[in-house]
C-alpha cells in the first residue's frame, strides 16, 4: 500500500491542503479576535445619522484598527501611529474628491499599506535594527488578550516577508476581498492569490518549528 498524499478540503478558493486549511482557520481566527477587540466604541443611539459624514467622523471610528493594522504591518506601535496620521493627513487633502466613506477607507488603507511598505525600506538600510516592540494602552491590551496560541501565530506573521504579511494582514485583520487587496497593494489578484498561498505555507513551517 503506497504512502497517503496530503489531504484536501473544499476551501473559499478551491481545494486546499488539509494542512493549509488548518493554519488559515488559525490566521482567521486570531486576525479576527482582535478585529473584535479593536472594534470602535458602539455610536452614540441619541445622535443624528442624516448629517454626512465626516473627517473627524473616520478618524474616531477607523484610527484603531488602521494602528492596529499598522502595527502588524510594521511591528513598532509608535512609527504606526505616524503611518496612521500621514494617512488622514493625505485623506484631509484629497476629501473634497471622494465619493463616499468607502472611497475614504480604501485611500486610507492603500495609504497604510504605502506608508508601511516606505517605513519597511528605510529599515532594510539600517544595518542591525532591531523592533523595540512597543505598544500603545490599547494595543497592548488587545494582544495580552490573545491566547498563546494567538500569539505565536502573530509572531510567525512578523517572520514573513512584507508581501505574503500585507495579504493575510489585509484579509484577515482588514477584511478584504482579493480584488480590494490588489487595489490596496498594486498588485495583480493573481500575485495577491499566490503570495497568499505561499504565506500559508511559510506559516505552517514556522509554526512546526516554535
Amino acid at each position: 500500500m503506497g504512502t497517503r498524499g496530503p489531504q484536501y478540503v473544499s476551501g473559499v478558493d478551491g481545494d486546499e491542503p488539509l494542512e493549509r486549511m488548518t493554519v488559515q482557520h488559525s490566521v482567521e481566527m486570531t486576525l479576527g479576535h482582535l478585529r473584535v477587540l479593536d472594534a470602535p466604541p458602539a455610536p452614540d443611539p441619541g445622535a443624528s445619522h442624516d448629517s454626512p459624514l465626516t473627517l473627524e467622523d473616520l478618524y474616531r471610528q477607523h484610527r484603531m484598527r488602521l494602528v492596529r493594522l499598522a502595527v502588524l504591518l510594521v511591528d513598532e506601535a509608535s512609527t504606526a501611529e505616524d503611518v496612521v496620521q500621514e494617512a488622514f493627513t493625505g485623506l484631509h487633502r484629497h476629501w473634497a474628491g471622494l465619493r463616499d466613506e468607502t472611497a475614504a477607507l480604501g485611500y486610507l488603507r492603500t495609504a497604510v499599506v504605502n506608508g508601511s511598505r516606505s517605513v519597511l525600506r528605510r529599515r532594510k538600510t539600517a544595518r542591525g535594527y532591531v523592533p523595540p516592540h512597543q505598544a500603545n494602552a490599547r494595543s497592548a491590551e488587545s494582544l495580552a488578550m490573545l491566547t498563546t496560541e494567538h500569539q505565536a501565530v502573530v509572531t510567525a506573521l512578523g517572520q514573513l516577508p512584507p508581501r505574503q504579511r500585507e495579504v493575510l494582514v489585509l484579509r484577515y485583520y482588514g477584511g478584504m476581498s482579493e480584488a480590494e487587496i490588489a487595489t490596496a497593494t498594486g498588485v495583480s489578484r493573481g500575485t495577491v492569490k499566490s503570495s497568499a498561498s505561499r504565506a500559508l505555507d511559510a506559516l505552517q513551517r514556522l509554526l512546526e518549528s516554535s
